[in-house]
């Protein structure tokens, strides 16, 4: 099976071929990302209507490009796959129009993926695991766990109740001054950074329900900030480093909560532990959640830091995924600015939400 996935729901305009075998395995045949940085660095964050613009330029020649690098003709597809959101809606309408034309114009059938679907369901082809598992999907719009019991059966075990993780490292990023993307910046400054210096909270640590917080943190950050003003570079390495080492404590300690919780919930263990979005690029949480999965004796499963951003492959696997399973759509399928995985979770509608208004640094 052959699909073509396409994803525009922010600043990454991004298609790509994936192949789904008879067994189950995936082999990505291209995967073209087109990063829109430039573009937006001068406002700090995401300009939705430039962002859209920049979609409409390039889209069709990234489409191209991803069907040669796959010496993969437009007859041969078996599907066109789309991200309908959630997402920036300019953005997520650009995509899935021209999905829907092809759709159309070839005859072939049309997949409407969610975007974080996509993102939980990328390790199935970059590891085969096999369901159920705990998800951690942590980006510049989103931080949630969740137990991934089949395709498109997915419940909420824990959510932000303020900032995702990577709009945390975007705003930390903002207020010292170290430009835009945010999230890399701070990762970058944190490496010969004093961790030890600063001594911030590790929000909701210990609590019984796995939710994160992070305003309390990114508060204290920004007060030790003000006291130091104006900020040597060294200053700004421990702070990076302090916020940094203080948030994947607080990430290992809520993953911990959220494994006990997905086996009380489902009487099993999870097959593994999947960490998936943007920030699951950041090294010392990767180390923090490894560290966390030799003491449980649970598999960590991280997809390439490629994989882990916005990209087209991930849509497509969904995709397939979906058509394997005889799940299409029609073409008067809609594009969605919010869509939660979980729509019976308490405050779904929040960590369904697009990406509007953050920054990204970490992307989501």
């Amino acid at each position: 099976m052959l699909v073509l996935g396409i994803e525009t729901t922010c600043d990454e305009t991004s298609a790509a071929i994936v192949a789904r075998n008879e067994d189950g395995e995936g082999e990505i045949l291209s995967n073209v990302v087109l990063s829109q940085i430039a573009e937006h660095a001068a406002y700090g964050g995401v300009v939705p209507e430039i962002a859209a613009r920049a979609h409409v330029e390039v889209l069709d020649h990234i489409i191209e490009q991803a069907l040669e690098e796959a010496n993969v003709r437009f007859d041969r597809l078996d599907g066109i796959a789309a991200a309908a959101g959630p997402g920036l809606i300019g953005g997520v309408i650009v995509g899935l129009t021209t999905a829907k034309a092809l759709a159309l114009s070839l005859g072939k059938p049309l997949v409407a993926v969610n975007h974080l679907e996509a993102h939980a369901l990328t390790p199935r082809l970059t590891d085969q695991v096999t369901f159920p598992y705990l998800l951690l999907l942590a980006s510049g719009g989103h931080t949630q766990l969740l137990a991934v019991r089949g395709l498109g059966d997915y419940v909420r075990l824990g959510t932000t109740i303020d900032d995702a993780i990577g709009e945390a490292f975007d705003k930390t990023a903002k207020m010292l001054g170290l430009g835009y993307p945010g999230g890399p910046a701070v990762e970058a400054q944190a490496m010969s950074g004093d961790a030890a210096r600063f001594a911030f909270p590790r929000p909701l640590q210990g609590r019984p329900d796995p939710n994160f917080s992070l305003s309390g943190l990114k508060t204290a950050v920004r007060l030790e900030a003000e006291r130091l003003a104006p900020l040597a570079a060294k200053d700004i390495r421990d702070l990076c480093a302090s916020f940094q080492a203080a948030v994947v404590d607080m990430v290992v300690d809520r993953t911990r909560v959220g494994l006990r919780r997905f086996r009380e919930t489902a009487g099993q263990s999870p097959s593994a532990l999947v960490i998936a979005g943007g920030v699951a690029a950041n090294l010392a949480i990767r180390r923090g959640l490894q560290r966390l999965g030799a003491e449980t004796g649970l598999r960590i499963v991280m997809p390439p830091a490629a994989l882990c951003t916005d990209n087209g492959a991930m849509i497509a696997w969904a995709g397939a995924e979906r058509l394997s399973a005889g799940i299409t759509d029609g073409l008067d399928v809609s594009p969605r600015a919010r869509w939660p995985l979980d729509p019976n979770a308490p405050g779904a509608g929040k960590q369904g939400l697009g990406k509007a208004g953050v920054g990204k640094g970490a992307k989501a």
